[in-house]
């Protein structure tokens, strides 16, 4: 009886996660939405335009969309050196937020999905935990 209860309880654990983690775009683009309210507007801007020089844009970005990989590896490990982004050199420092896969994931799809940008990939938690340092 107790390893029927424990088989139960890994598959209802695994199916909450499952859908937890997959959650539909429009979901996750809200979510991602507060999570840029308290982690990225300070330097990004309401409007995803940064700060020219200083803050990297996010809307309408070149590197952002060419690079989303690198992109998802600088949310979630933080980001130094210089970058290229439509045309101007960034050498500034981002700071590791701190936010797990989700929200990591979220913050994307919300990016990705706003200001002009335009991406068919959805962020998933589980492609977030596949980019390593």
């Amino acid at each position: 009886m107790k390893l029927i209860s424990l088989i139960f309880g890994l598959f209802l654990f695994l199916k909450i996660s499952w859908l937890h983690q997959n959650k539909p775009l429009q979901e996750s683009i809200a979510d991602g939405g507060e999570i840029y309210q308290d982690f990225c507007v300070q330097c990004h801007l309401e409007s995803g335009e940064g700060v020219s020089g200083v803050f990297p844009p996010l809307a309408n970005s070149d590197y952002l969309l060419n690079n989303i990989d690198l992109s998802i590896k600088g949310i979630k490990y933080g980001l130094s050196g210089p970058i290229e982004v439509n045309g101007e050199t960034y050498d500034g420092v981002m700071q590791n937020q701190g936010l797990e896969e989700e929200e990591i994931a979220d913050v994307m799809n919300y990016i990705l999905n706003n200001w002009n940008n335009s991406s068919e990939q959805i962020i998933t938690p589980q492609r977030v935990s596949q980019i390593q340092e």
